[in-house]
C-alpha cells in the first residue's frame, strides 16, 4: 500500500512565511526609525524604540531557530506568535504617537492572517487583544512634538505607506496560504481515495486467496479425468482437443502456484533486477500461452542500453491483464511496444476494436466495472492498483485510427512499494 507522503505541516508552513513577513516588516520598521533619528525629523524615545525593534529581532531569531527543530508547531503556537507581533507593534505605537501613528492601522495584518489560517476561536481572542491594545493607545502614548504642517505631511505620507505595507502583506501571504490550503485539500483527497482502494483490493485479496485455496481440487480432478480421456479415446481430432484442455488445466495450476510463490517472494522480498526486454519477453510468452487465439506484433523503440528493473508478480500479472482486455477487445494483429527515456519506460498495446466509449471512458478501471458483458470488472482496477505500488500510470485512449491504445508507464528500476 501507499506510504502516506512525507509533509511539512500547513501551521509549520504559516509560522515560516509569518516569520519572512515579521523579518521584512521589521526591516521597514528599523529602517523607518533610523531615517527619522538620522534627519531629526521627530522627538522620539530612541532608546525604547531601540530595545522593541531588538525584541522583534530576538523573536525572530527564536522563531528561525526553532523551526529547525522537529518540534511540531501547533496552532496554539502559531496564535501566541501573532500575538506577540501584536504588543511588539502596540509598544512601537505607545512610542511613536499612540493611534495618532498613520501604522496604527497595520493592526489588521496580523487579525487578517489569524482569520485566514487559524480557527475562529484564536482570531475572536486575538481581535480582543488586539482591540484592547488599540483602546489603550487612544489614551496612554508617547505624544509627537512636531509643527501642524509638518505633522499632516507625516500623517498622510505615513498613512499611504501603512496602506502600501498592509495590502503587500494580506495580498502574499493570503494568496500562498489559499494555495497552500488547496494543496492540502488535495492530499486530503488523494489519501481518501488511496485509502478506499486498499480496502477495496484487502477484499478483493482475500476473496482470491479463498478462492485459490478451493480451485487446487477441482483442477486436480479434472487433470486425472482428462488423462483418462486421452487414454480411453484414440481419436486423433479429440486427442488435439484434450490436449488443449489439459494444457490449460495445466496453466491454471501452475497460476495457483505461482500466486503461492510470490505472496512468499513478497513476503521475503526475493524480487531480482533484470532487463525490461527479458521481463517483457517472459511476459509475452506466457500470455500467448494462455491466449493462443490472438496474434501481435511486438517492436522495440527505444535505443541505447536496455533499462534494468526488478519486477515485483503483481507488476507482471497487471500486464498480462492489460494484454487479456486488449485480446477480448480484439484478438488479431494486437501491436505492442516497448520504449524509454532517460527516466521513464513505456509500454503500449494498441488493438482494433471498438475503442473506449465517451459516456462511459471515466467509470473504466473502477472495481465491478466492466464492458465485456462477463468476468467481474477487477482486470483494470488490479492493474492500475499494481502499477502505481510500482510508482508508474496507466492509461486508456481512443486511438485515431479505431481501437483502444493502452498505456503503461514505469520509472527506471521499477519495483513493487515504489512510495514507501
Amino acid at each position: 500500500m501507499l506510504a502516506p507522503v512525507q509533509l511539512t505541516s500547513a501551521t509549520r508552513q504559516n509560522l515560516w512565511r509569518l516569520t519572512f513577513i515579521r523579518t521584512l516588516v521589521l526591516a521597514a520598521q528599523a529602517g523607518s526609525v533610523g531615517l527619522a533619528y538620522w534627519l531629526q525629523l521627530l522627538p522620539l524615545p530612541w532608546v525604547q524604540l531601540a530595545m522593541t525593534l531588538g525584541c522583534s529581532i530576538l523573536l525572530c531569531v527564536f522563531t528561525a531557530v526553532r523551526l529547525r527543530t522537529s518540534w511540531p508547531v501547533t496552532e496554539l503556537e502559531y496564535a501566541l506568535q501573532l500575538a506577540c507581533d501584536l504588543v511588539i507593534h502596540s509598544a512601537l505605537l505607545y512610542f511613536s504617537g499612540g493611534s495618532t501613528n498613520p501604522f496604527v492601522s497595520y493592526y489588521l495584518v496580523p487579525l487578517t492572517i489569524a482569520a485566514v489560517t487559524l480557527p475562529w476561536r484564536y482570531s475572536v481572542i486575538l481581535s480582543g487583544i488586539a482591540l484592547a491594545l488599540y483602546t489603550l493607545m487612544l489614551t496612554r502614548f508617547y505624544p509627537l512634538e512636531t509643527l501642524p504642517v509638518a505633522r499632516e505631511n507625516l500623517q498622510i505620507y505615513g498613512m499611504w505607506l501603512s496602506f502600501a505595507l498592509a495590502a503587500a502583506v494580506i495580498t502574499f501571504f493570503a494568496a500562498r496560504m489559499a494555495e497552500e490550503l488547496r494543496r492540502q485539500e488535495e492530499l486530503r483527497a488523494i489519501r481518501r481515495e488511496e485509502g478506499l482502494r486498499d480496502q477495496q483490493l484487502l477484499a478483493v485479496a482475500t476473496q482470491a486467496a479463498g478462492a485459490a485455496h478451493e480451485l487446487g481440487t477441482p483442477l486436480a480432478t479434472m487433470s486425472v479425468l482428462l488423462k483418462e480421456m486421452q487414454q480411453d479415446h484414440p481419436d486423433a481430432l479429440l486427442q488435439d482437443d484434450l490436449k488443449v484442455l489439459q494444457d490449460q488445466v495445466k496453466l491454471c495450476k501452475e497460476t495457483l502456484q505461482q500466486l503461492v510463490r510470490a505472496a512468499e517472494a513478497n513476503r521475503r522480498l526475493a524480487v531480482e533486477m533484470q532487463d525490461v526486454t527479458d521481463w517483457l519477453d517472459e511476459a509475452l510468452n506466457r500470455w500467448h500461452l494462455m491466449r493462443p487465439e490472438a496474434s501481435y506484433r511486438f517492436q522495440r523503440l527505444g535505443q541505447g542500453a536496455v533499462p534494468r528493473m526488478a519486477p515485483p508478480p503483481d507488476l507482471t500479472q497487471a500486464l498480462l491483464n492489460l494484454l487479456n482486455n486488449a485480446a477480448d477487445a480484439c484478438p488479431e494483429n494486437l501491436q505492442v511496444t516497448l520504449d524509454w527515456d532517460a527516466e521513464t519506460l513505456t509500454i503500449s498495446i494498441r488493438d482494433h476494436g471498438a475503442g473506449v466509449p465517451l459516456a462511459i471512458a471515466e467509470q473504466i478501471g473502477k472495481p465491478f466495472f466492466t464492458t465485456k458483458g462477463k468476468g467481474f470488472g477487477l482486470g483494470l482496477f488490479l492493474s492500475k492498483a499494481s502499477v502505481t505500488r510500482a510508482g508508474g500510470s496507466v492509461k486508456l485512449y481512443s486511438h485515431e485510427e479505431g481501437g483502444t491504445l493502452t498505456e503503461l508507464r514505469l520509472p527506471h528500476g521499477a519495483r513493487g512499494d515504489q512510495h514507501e
